[in-house]
């Protein structure tokens, strides 16, 4: 999908990736840029830039952004949330699942509609630590392998509708969220422009890094992507049309 004159909605756009990712699209020519932070301001904005008080825990909210949006070509799911934790804390397990899974799963019901008008695409933003856990994050890395999971299923149930679903696996990147982590990390920009070039090429799963890039080829050839083109085969006929 080339960005040139689309809309766009990301959540958790007030920094980090969800800034840059509002400046790269931009920068690709997007009509509209709906940027939603729990705030509802960005500072030194575009003129196409239209801000959307958006905590997407908060289901009131979500709903009145749905009220402010004319069109969406993509919805980007960035929003998210990092803790360090040793899952002995249900609350700190269940904090991370309410962004994490079930803001994303929210919005993404939420603005189906106006998807599935435009034949569009949604996409959401994991992690590595969705496909093997780092144990200084348990909570984290199960939130984000519960969201990739539903990402797959919502792949699946959204093929025949015309919507595409994209996992954006990221690696490390220079951000607030990683800022305990000293190992080599990309900048914002460059993850944002890794992962429109991932859209740009309509790929199914996105590794806009070089970390995250060393492992995609076995990822598209693992068993497990081979389980999931397999398992898509079980949609009924009256979900994939």
């Amino acid at each position: 999908m080339n960005l040139a004159n689309k809309t766009i909605l990301i959540t958790g756009a007030n920094r980090g990736i969800g800034r840059a990712l509002v400046d790269e699209a931009l920068r690709r020519g997007a009509k509209r840029v709906y940027a939603g932070t729990r705030g509802g301001a960005l500072q030194n904005v575009d003129s196409r830039v239209t801000p959307l008080t958006l905590d997407v825990t908060n289901l009131s909210q979500i709903q009145q952004a749905a009220k402010e949006v004319e069109n969406l070509d993509v919805l980007i799911n960035n929003a998210g949330i990092a803790l360090y934790d040793d899952l002995s804390s249900v609350e700190a397990l269940e904090q991370q699942l309410s962004v994490n899974l079930f803001g994303m799963l929210n919005m993404t019901r939420t603005f189906l509609p106006f998807l599935k008008r435009s034949q569009g695409a949604i996409m959401n933003n994991l992690s590595l630590v969705a496909l093997a856990p780092l144990p200084i994050i348990p909570a984290y890395s199960i939130s984000k392998a519960a969201a990739s999971n539903a990402t797959q299923s919502l792949r699946a149930m959204l093929a025949g509708k015309g919507v595409t679903v994209h996992s954006v696996f990221l690696g490390p990147v220079d951000t607030d969220m990683n800022r305990g982590f000293n190992i080599p990390k990309v900048s914002p920009e460059s993850a944002a422009k890794g992962i429109f070039d991932g859209l740009e090429k309509n790929e199914e799963d996105i590794f806009p890094d070089p970390v995250s890039q060393s492992v995609a080829e076995g990822w598209r050839t693992g068993v497990a992507k081979a389980f999931e083109r397999q398992y898509a085969g079980f949609v009924p006929q009256t979900e994939a049309a």
